[in-house]
């Protein structure tokens, strides 16, 4: 049970880290170099959207085997890697709840109003904090690694 878990753990953070760096390395700067506002912005909700279901999912994965997997161990016997991972992964949950109830809900407002600038905006604000949460869940996995 303790695998499965752990592999469940591990598929969550590989979906939702590496959607991240896809998202910001890759998809972001090609759409600035090959689109305009209206068809940019409109592919990127439509990328998001599916994009933020996954990450729903991992996050509820990550939490569900995470908390299961640390109350397997005293709290006083998990390496300090484990708690740190903990809390910034809750951060990250926290940062992501911002994303979604915040900005990504302005930019689809915007794009359904055709307001390429507050769109772009948005979508701004939200490539930054993606690059906050990437930089975060690489804190989150170094602190495992090394922290023991």
């Amino acid at each position: 049970m303790r695998n499965l878990l752990l592999f469940l753990h591990i598929a969550g953070t590989i979906f939702w880290m590496g959607g991240m760096a896809f998202m910001v390395m890759a998809l972001r700067p090609a759409l600035h170099a090959q689109q305009q506002p209206p068809v940019r912005l409109a592919l990127v909700v439509e990328v998001l959207r599916r994009f933020f279901m996954m990450v729903i999912v991992s996050v509820a994965l990550l939490l569900g085997t995470g908390v299961w997997l640390l109350l397997q161990v005293p709290g006083a016997q998990a390496p300090a890697g484990w708690h740190a991972m903990a809390g910034l992964g809750v951060v990250m949950m926290l940062v992501f709840g911002h994303i979604f109830f915040g900005p990504w809900r302005r930019l689809k407002a915007a794009v359904a109003r055709q307001d390429w600038p507050e769109g772009g905006k948005r979508m701004n604000q939200i490539a930054l904090l993606v690059k906050v949460n990437l930089a975060l869940g690489w804190a989150a996995i170094a602190a495992v690694l090394l922290w023991r």
